[in-house]
């Protein structure tokens, strides 16, 4: 009953994503995931009653797609390109087991029982095969999307200011879940290993359809060299002399366009401060600037010596700092300064917070009002 329950929340969870008005490629991947698992336990809760001899061999290949799906999942929400090309190149091992069984599969009740109860006789090489794919899928798949959501990680920290609504680590903690599946495939009997999926059912249902869309693909400004005449200020800009690092070697952004651009860039910080808008991503600061975001981000890691995350909370910071030395300020809770100053999480502006000073929001209230 347990596993059957889990198979009803499957296809649930699958309909409600088909339902969706406007599906994403991590939509229809998590979809066809969930239908298959779904496929998967209810083969198990119903192996070896007589309405399922015939389908006797359907559910061999299928511990094969998990993994697979798992990667294609992740490199949907993480917004890597989704061609039939990766989902061929990726589901080419247990369509290909199918292709194989194709023959067993067409046999008669009785002769597929007969092979059952010998022990699978007549596809030994075959069910020693699918032994070792097994546990080699899975491995080599929670490796690569453990180290896509790795890159994940390196450009949202490029690309976006706040991070609460593209964070992937929900994902990463069902990929560590699934792992503790494969051990148990490993090393476990059937009842654990199946009771820990219905529970991976619904940690991947819930957290999977509220996931929104991490990456949204505006038009990149286009490529035009940046204007060597900076916006004249008042004040002296500080340039940093830093050499370029390796990453940036093939850049075509010169010395001098890159020193024009870092003016405009801290000119256009002081003036408009368009750090405040909590979304405000790499991709609007380049739009701001009339550059390219690919030299806006290189200005940044090179002048500033940060990642644009990085950057764009420091400035946060700086300024919530300068606002609450202020009288009025008294009136205003920390928190409501902080999202002045474009912070739209209490969670991620207490943890930059202490990164930036050392010490947490309230202890610097404290120091404040002794002062």
């Amino acid at each position: 009953m347990f596993y059957l329950g889990g198979v009803g929340l499957a296809l649930f969870l699958a309909i409600l994503l088909l339902a969706k008005q406007r599906k994403s490629a991590a939509d229809w991947t998590l979809a066809a995931w969930l239908l298959i698992i779904a496929v998967h336990l209810l083969m198990v809760t119903i192996i070896g009653a007589d309405l399922c001899t015939m389908l006797w061999g359907i559910d061999m290949p299928l511990p094969l797609f998990h993994g697979p799906l798992l990667y294609l999942y992740t490199r949907a929400l993480t917004g890597k390109s989704m061609r039939w090309q990766h989902w061929l190149t990726h589901l080419a091992v247990p369509l290909l087991f199918y292709l194989y069984l194709i023959p067993f599969l067409s046999r008669p009740a009785s002769e597929k029982m007969f092979v059952y109860e010998h022990e699978g006789v007549g596809y030994e090489s075959f069910l020693f095969i699918r032994g070792i794919f097994i546990p080699v899928s899975g491995i080599l798949y929670i490796a690569l999307s453990l180290f896509a959501l790795r890159q994940h990680r390196l450009k949202i920290v490029e690309e976006f200011s706040s991070l609460d609504k593209i964070d992937l680590t929900w994902l990463r903690n069902l990929i560590l879940w699934l792992s503790v599946i494969w051990v148990f495939v490993l090393f476990g009997n059937d009842d654990w290993i199946f009771s820990s999926v219905v529970v991976f059912i619904f940690l991947i249902g819930f957290f999977g359809i509220r996931q929104g869309v991490i990456f949204s693909h505006h038009a990149m400004p286009p490529k035009e060299e940046v204007k060597e005449d900076a916006i004249e200020d008042d004040e002296p800009v500080q340039l940093n002399t830093r050499t370029e690092t390796v990453k940036y070697v093939k850049s075509g952004l010169s010395q001098a366009t890159s020193e024009a651009l870092h003016a405009r860039l801290t000119i256009l910080m002081r003036t408009e401060k368009i750090y405040r808008n909590s979304e405000c991503s790499l991709m609007d600061l380049a739009t701001k600037l009339q550059a390219p975001a690919n030299y806006v981000s290189q200005v940044i890691n090179e002048r500033e010596g940060k990642n644009f995350y990085d950057y764009i909370n420091g400035l946060r910071i700086h300024e919530f700092l300068e606002i609450a030395r202020t009288p009025d300020s008294r009136k205003l809770t920390l928190f409501a300064i902080a999202q002045q100053c474009g912070f739209n999480s209490k969670s991620s502006f207490n943890r930059y917070f202490k990164k930036i000073t050392g010490q947490l929001p309230s202890q610097f209230l404290q120091q404040t009002v002794q002062e």
